[in-house]
């Protein structure tokens, strides 16, 4: 039978056909669906369902959080999906977010309701950018910046919540305007916000940590929007907490250590 390889000048058998490659179908599925999640807040708030509009936010929240973790647990981590997730949480906690909020109220205030929108979008892709270039050399115990699903956790939230309480939006289309611009714009800045990176479900925990868990969830459900927007505000606020608290302690304030790969960012993270 006639040999299917062939030879280089050196007399070396070369491969007649490259390796094919393909990509992992269970992370990259979780991502989609994320996408999905966004894609379809963005429909529904066209159609007037902000309360499934902020559902698919809130969707695209959870299934963000499971993608990667997925992947390292089967082993299926690839560069292909860092790259498909960046692009999903642009869509699903960048772009919706702000079209939501834009269709909601902030049309109402002509070119200033959407010159926050498009802050709070142009900031996300900048915010998910600089993650990306600075994944090796940030502290993994926090984030540089308010993490895009955190910002639209407080966009979103407070539509829910107000959607819920039956408040009409033209009576917060100023809130929504702050708010907004708050979010976007924390997300640029070097404010560490804890990551809980460093919390692991593998290790054991007192009895009393599973007791927590349940209170938390009772509390949870005496009205979900309330208590989970009072979470989200909570967390927006706690990066600046942990700024002036390392300040006052004369503590470094920049979770970057060293950066050799951008020579042109040195002493901006001071």
């Amino acid at each position: 039978m006639q040999d299917e390889s062939f030879e280089n000048s050196a007399g070396d058998a070369l491969p007649s056909r490259s390796k094919k490659k393909g990509i992992y179908m269970l992370p990259n599925m979780i991502t989609l669906a994320a996408l999905f999640g966004g894609f379809y807040a963005v429909v529904m708030a066209m159609n007037g369902r902000y309360d499934l509009a902020t559902s698919g936010i809130f969707a695209a929240m959870v299934l963000d959080s499971l993608d990667g973790r997925v992947a390292r647990l089967t082993n299926t981590q690839s560069a292909f999906g860092e790259q498909m997730d960046s692009l999903a949480d642009m869509v699903s906690f960048g772009a919706a977010p702000a079209l939501i909020a834009y269709e909601w109220t902030l049309r109402d205030l002509g070119r200033w309701g959407w010159i926050a929108a498009f802050v709070y979008c142009a900031c996300a892709a900048l915010r998910l950018a600089r993650f990306n270039v600075n994944t090796g050399v940030v502290d993994k115990r926090y984030f540089q910046g308010l993490p895009s699903p955190a910002a639209a956790a407080l966009v979103a939230g407070f539509i829910w919540l107000m959607t819920d309480t039956e408040v009409p939006a033209t009576d917060v289309t100023w809130v929504m305007f702050c708010l907004t611009l708050y979010a976007g714009l924390t997300m640029v800045t070097n404010v560490p916000f804890y990551s809980f990176k460093d919390l692991s479900l593998k290790k054991s925990v007192p009895f009393a940590a599973i007791v927590l868990v349940a209170l938390g969830i009772a509390v949870i459900n005496i009205h979900p929007p309330t208590v989970l927007f009072a979470l989200f505000v909570l967390y927006g606020f706690s990066g600046y907490a942990v700024y002036g608290w390392r300040k006052a302690k004369g503590r470094p304030t920049s979770v970057i250590s060293t950066s050799t790969d951008e020579p042109d960012e040195r002493g901006l993270h001071e």
